[in-house]
C-alpha cells in the first residue's frame, strides 16, 4: 500500500480537482495521508511529507525547496495537476519522477482559442452589437464584406502544448491557412502539423486572426510589441489566452482604443484591468476573467487523469 499526499492552494480546490475522481481508486492501493497541505512549512505538514511516497500538486502549490524535500524522505513521485510544472522542484531531485498531468489544462484553452477564431472571423461580435443598436436585421452584404471563415489565416505564436492542441483543432478547417511562429519548430515537423512556419513579424502582418499560446518566460515577456501589433492588418483579431505581460498593455491599449484591430483577452496585464480601464467598454473588446483553462466540470479531466496516473503507479505498471 503506498501513501500519498496531496499539496494545493485550498480544500476547495482540491476537492474539485480530486474528490470525484479519487472515489473511484477504492480498488488501488494507495492511502491518503495527512490533511490536505496548503503550505509546507508546519511541523504538520512536515509529519505527512516524511510519510508520502507520491504527492499530488496543482495550482498555489509552494515550490518543493530543497529544504521541505528534506523532510519527505520517502516522496518518489510528483503528480501535478495545472499550469506549467517547470520550476516545482528542484532540477535534479535525486530519485523523484514528475508526471505533469496539466497537459488536460490543454485542451479547454484550445477550444477557447478555437471557438474565438471561429467567431472572430465571422465578424459575430460587431454583428452582435450592431444588432443590438439598431434592433433590425443589417445589410449583410454592405457591412460584412470580408467575414467568415474561407479563406482566411490564422496566426498561432508558440507550438507549446496549447498551441498543438489548438493546431489539431484546426485541421478539420482546410480553408483556414494557419501559420505558425516557433523558432524550435523545424521546418519537417511544421509540415507534419500542417502549419506554415515563418517569422513573428510576417505572422502578425498576414494574419486576419493572431492568437497566443506562448508560456510567460523572461524571453516572453512584451514580445508582442508595438512594432509588431501596427503590423496586424486592419480589422485583425488579437486573441490572448496565454499570459497578459506577453503583450506590451499600453501599446495594445492604444491600438484598440484608436479601433483599427479587435481582441479578445482572456488575460490581461495587470489581472484584473483597473474599473477605468477603457478595455471594459471598447466596442471592438472581448474581455473575459481569466476563464478559458479548466473550470467546472473541466477540472474532473485533470482530476481522472491524476488518478490514472496514481493507479498506474501504485500497481507498478508503466
Amino acid at each position: 500500500m503506498i501513501e500519498y499526499a496531496v499539496a494545493v492552494g485550498s480544500d476547495r480546490l482540491a476537492g474539485r480537482l480530486f474528490g470525484p475522481s479519487f472515489e473511484a481508486l477504492a480498488d488501488v492501493p494507495a492511502n491518503r495521508v495527512g490533511d490536505i497541505l496548503t503550505e509546507l512549512d508546519s511541523d504538520a505538514a512536515r509529519e505527512t511529507l516524511a510519510r508520502a511516497e507520491v504527492l499530488l500538486t496543482g495550482w498555489e502549490t509552494p515550490h518543493l525547496t530543497a529544504k521541505v524535500l528534506r523532510h519527505a524522505p520517502r516522496l518518489r513521485r510528483v503528480i501535478h495537476l495545472g499550469g506549467y510544472a517547470a520550476g516545482l522542484f528542484p532540477d535534479g531531485a535525486a530519485g523523484i519522477t514528475m508526471s505533469d498531468v496539466g497537459v488536460a489544462n490543454s485542451v479547454p484553452v484550445a477550444e477557447y482559442s478555437l471557438a474565438m477564431i471561429l467567431l472572430a472571423n465571422k465578424d459575430t461580435f460587431r454583428a452582435q452589437r450592431l444588432y443590438r443598436e439598431r434592433r433590425a436585421f443589417i445589410d449583410r452584404e454592405a457591412e460584412f464584406e470580408v467575414s467568415g471563415n474561407y479563406r482566411r489565416t490564422v496566426g498561432v505564436v508558440s507550438a507549446s502544448r496549447t498551441g498543438r492542441a489548438l493546431i489539431e483543432l484546426l485541421r478539420p478547417f482546410p480553408a483556414l491557412r494557419v501559420l505558425l511562429y516557433d523558432p524550435y519548430v523545424t521546418e519537417r515537423e511544421a509540415a507534419e502539423l500542417g502549419v506554415e512556419p515563418v517569422t513573428l513579424p510576417e505572422l502578425m502582418s498576414r494574419s486576419d486572426v493572431v492568437t497566443l499560446q506562448t508560456p510567460l518566460l523572461p524571453e516572453t515577456v512584451g514580445l508582442i510589441d508595438a512594432a509588431l501589433l501596427a503590423r496586424m492588418p486592419d480589422g485583425a483579431t488579437l486573441i490572448n489566452t496565454a499570459r497578459g505581460p506577453i503583450v506590451d498593455a499600453e501599446a495594445l491599449e492604444r491600438e484598440l482604443v484608436g479601433g483599427r484591430i479587435s481582441a479578445v483577452l482572456d488575460v490581461t496585464d495587470p489581472e484584473p484591468l483597473p474599473a477605468s480601464s477603457p478595455l471594459y467598454d471598447l466596442p471592438n473588446v472581448l474581455l473575459t476573467p481569466h476563464i478559458a483553462g479548466s473550470m467546472g466540470t473541466e477540472l474532473r479531466r485533470m482530476g481522472d487523469m491524476a488518478a490514472a496516473d496514481l493507479a498506474r503507479y501504485a500497481r507498478s505498471e508503466p
